[in-house]
């Protein structure tokens, strides 16, 4: 198996620890076949050092993980697009996993921590990811236990064929909106690791934003 058809990309602020041992690893992954997209609003070193290693970088001011997720998936030049955190939290070494299910007719496969090892995820983080899949199981009826991972793979038409939105909920969206839609999704365990450096992300006014993207398109329905 070769990866030539894919893109791998992520949203990036102040990762200067560790950028390097992501791009290097997602390299070693895929040979150095591989698209590597980081849409970065960094005020460190962050893109110089992914640059120097041979990804394309596109710098843009801070606006929130949305914004910064959906241009480096709308920025993937291949048919087969993965997601990754760039703090060293998700296992690489598991691309090609990811890529044989996509080539094997899955649309969308999706890591889930919460089926692999938990140890180094935090409490409170991991009561909030167990109560969204639960909720997003019961109000869409699709069987899901982590719809906030970061690292995913997607077919190329599915990220095209849904107009997403800009927030910390996208996180959520990349998973039930495909399913919404009828394409074929499989969760795989992953595990979870220390992250490198400091979050980014507050804890409560994040999950607020998840909890509000899961309920709107369950009332409203999802036309877009």
């Amino acid at each position: 198996m070769d990866f030539y058809d894919v893109s791998v990309v992520m949203g990036s602020r102040n990762e200067e620890g560790a950028i390097s041992k992501v791009i290097k690893g997602i390299q070693t992954a895929t040979r150095d076949q591989a698209e590597i997209v980081v849409v970065d609003g960094s005020s460190d070193r962050t893109p110089d050092i992914a640059e120097s290693l041979g990804a394309r970088v596109i710098r843009q001011k801070p606006q929130g993980y949305g914004v910064a997720v959906k241009a480096a998936l709308m920025s993937a030049s291949r048919d087969i697009i993965i997601t990754v955190d760039c703090d060293d939290t998700y296992p690489i070494e598991q691309i090609p996993e990811f890529v044989r299910l996509i080539h094997e007719g899955y649309d969308v496969v999706s890591g889930s921590r919460i089926a692999g090892d938990t140890t180094n995820m935090r409490s409170l983080n991991k009561l909030g990811n167990r109560l969204f899949a639960d909720i997003t199981s019961l109000l869409y009826g699709i069987s899901v236990t982590d719809v906030t991972t970061g690292m995913r793979a997607y077919r190329k038409e599915v990220i095209h064929s849904i107009n997403w939105t800009e927030n910390v909920g996208l996180s959520a969206e990349l998973l039930f909106r495909p399913a919404l839609r009828g394409f074929k999704i499989i969760e795989i365990p992953i595990d979870y690791r220390p992250r490198i450096g400091e979050t980014k992300l507050n804890p409560l006014t994040g999950g607020l934003g998840i909890f509000k993207s899961i309920v709107k398109y369950w009332i409203v329905g999802d036309h877009r």
